[in-house]
């Protein structure tokens, strides 16, 4: 899709994306920050680790914002 291709060329390292590919049976996404892009591949630093995708198999791309803030954990009242 070159709309999102051109999407990751144009984004400065650094946004935080979700990237769809093509994949055996269907699809998947990345969902992190942009750590690198050449010609014919991206980087985006997902809490998994780096994803390394062929802009070949892009179907989709767009910003997304920062992720939630973590809240404090519930607990039930002491006494």
């Amino acid at each position: 899709m070159p709309d999102a291709i051109e999407f990751i060329r144009n984004a400065p390292l650094g946004t935080r994306m979700t990237v769809r590919k093509r994949i055996p049976g269907g699809f998947t996404d990345a969902v992190g920050y942009l750590r690198e892009c050449s010609d014919g591949e991206c980087v985006v630093e997902t809490p998994r680790g780096l994803v390394a995708i062929l802009l070949d198999d892009v179907t989709a791309a767009k910003a997304v914002p920062p992720p939630s803030p973590r809240r404090a954990p519930r607990y039930p009242p002491l006494g």
